[in-house]
């Protein structure tokens, strides 16, 4: 871990860190109403797993030169997602959280959800909108909300909810403040000792007030940091 990254990890969950407008993570809704088998998919540390009801069983996948190699995974099954190893309508549910994005393929992820899921079966997808290039060099695409809702649509999935996540001011907000951090990384030696703590301040102050424009500010529906999903195979 480089030392901004360590250092940035002693702010978290305080307004001086860079995606502190994101929040925590988002337990799909839903999702513990689920019986049986549940497919998660770029599983990462396997947090949803912990967020599972006592009956359901866990199935972690996650893609080698990612989830191993960049964030040290231990799935079930290392795979493609756009070549699940698994029989047709093997699943009653499926998660792909913040994934769809480093596919070179999303549509055939998708589709390939759709075919893994048993008729009457949910699945929640998430992605981000508004967000810097990361994960390089697998970070291939953004989806609008009628992108999404084309492609599952062309895999047979029915719509049941999508919802955008962030307030327009605090997805703003959110893009300000990485954008400060990022030219701090991109800097070195003495400019970086000098711009680091005019940083902190500004990165506080940018979310601060973005925060609270959220609170008094009407939304705005164009602008999002990303979206959230969810399915249904008929």
């Amino acid at each position: 871990m480089s030392r901004l990254r360590r250092l940035a990890a002693l702010f978290a969950k305080t307004p001086l860190h860079p995606q502190w407008l994101l929040g925590g993570r988002v337990v799909p809704r839903g999702i513990r109403e689920v019986t049986g088998k549940i497919l998660d998919i770029g599983a990462g540390d396997r947090w949803i797993e912990r967020e599972l009801s006592a009956g359901q069983v866990y199935v972690a996948l996650d893609y080698p030169s990612t989830g191993r190699d960049l964030y040290g995974a231990r799935p079930d099954v290392f795979a493609d997602a756009g070549a699940l190893p698994f029989a047709d309508a093997t699943f009653d549910g499926v998660v792909c959280l913040e994934v769809i994005e480093h596919v070179p393929d999303p549509g055939r992820v998708i589709s390939e959800m759709a075919r893994v899921l048993r008729p009457g079966g949910r699945a929640w997808l998430s992605m981000p909108f508004m967000y810097p290039l990361h994960d390089a060099p697998f970070d291939f695409q953004r989806y609008t909300e009628y992108g999404l809702r084309r492609d599952v649509g062309r895999a047979g999935l029915k719509v049941l909810e999508l919802r955008k996540s962030g307030h327009a001011m605090r997805a703003a907000g959110l893009l300000g403040s990485l954008a400060i951090a990022g030219g701090v990384h991109r800097s070195s030696g003495l400019l970086r000792v000098v711009l680091l703590p005019l940083a902190l301040v500004m990165i506080g102050a940018v979310n601060v007030m973005s925060y609270l424009a959220s609170l008094v500010w009407p939304d705005w529906s164009h602008i999002a940091s990303g979206y959230e999903v969810e399915v249904a195979k008929p």
